[in-house]
């Protein structure tokens, strides 16, 4: 059995990075919601549910523009919110609430403290910093056709090529990136 740091402690040194449960409990975890959805209404995805929620939004405001986008119109094929895969998308913010209150890690931080070795210690460039990886990475999770949920587990999880090929790049584009981001300073 691994020992893994006491995150609850404010004296450990991993007070912070330290997983609050085993990686292979996560993995089975991951795999028993896989399994679940897949019998109950079809595999898991997110990304797509950021074009949905823009489409819907669009046709609220626009609906003729809407209307005349086959992009929009097929993610967002009834205009409504009121599906699976949107609601469980708004679970994913609210299960990362409740794990970090339950594993007493809650933090009201923006973007994290070790970013300062590569972003300098202003928080708001940072904050800048942070959202242009979010952009890139949804940008990128749609030109690729999905996301890591999409991908990584579910297509994986089918043993789809496209999913294989995508989730081999994705490791080593966030090798490169992690050695860029944290350089030297990440081996410590």
């Amino acid at each position: 059995m691994t020992n893994f740091p006491n995150p609850q402690r404010a004296d450990s040194p991993d007070h912070t990075t330290a997983p609050a449960i085993p990686w292979w409990t996560g993995g089975l975890g991951i795999g028993l919601v896989l399994i679940v959805a897949v019998a109950l209404v079809q595999p898991i995805g997110v990304s797509t549910q950021y074009v949905v929620l823009d489409g819907v939004l669009l046709h609220q405001v626009l609906p003729d523009v809407a209307d005349q986008s086959a992009y929009l119109s097929e993610a967002a094929g009834g205009w409504t919110l009121a599906t699976y895969e949107f609601f469980f998308v708004l679970g994913i913010p609210i299960g990362a609430f409740l794990a970090a209150w339950a594993t007493k890690r809650f933090s009201t931080r923006l973007v994290p403290g070790e970013w300062a070795h590569r972003f300098g210690p202003i928080p708001g460039r940072r904050l800048v910093w942070s959202c242009i990886g979010g952009f890139l990475l949804l940008f990128g999770a749609r030109f690729g056709g999905g996301c890591t949920s999409g991908h990584m587990i579910s297509g994986v999880s089918q043993l789809a090529v496209s999913s294989l090929v995508f989730s081999a790049v994705l490791f080593v584009s966030a090798i490169l990136t992690a050695r860029w981001l944290y350089g030297d300073w990440g081996k410590q």
